[in-house]
């Protein structure tokens, strides 16, 4: 039981840095200053942040034109939920 709150804290975590992340990339663009690179904001939303970054393509308006982000943002989310339904029916 303890494997299912850690999970969740791990997303909730990633999904608020991958969030953050986005939020600062669009604020950077923005401004024309030293951007985050997308490895690092597909990482974030791949390993665990999908939540929080397919919120901030929505809420905030950044890289929503990209397929690819979209793309990796379902999978990660599918993944991720599908491992917590895994560990909440074991």
């Amino acid at each position: 039981m303890i494997w299912i709150y850690l999970y969740a804290a791990f997303l909730a975590v990633t999904s608020l840095i991958a969030f953050l992340l986005y939020a600062v990339d669009k604020k950077r663009a923005i401004e024309k200053e030293w951007r985050i690179s997308e490895k690092t904001l597909l990482a974030f939303s791949f390993f665990g942040g999908a939540v929080g970054g397919y919120l901030a393509m929505q809420i905030v308006r950044h890289k929503t034109r990209h397929w690819y982000f979209h793309a990796v943002n379902l999978l990660g989310l599918a993944w991720q939920i599908g491992l917590l339904a895994y560990l909440l029916a074991a």
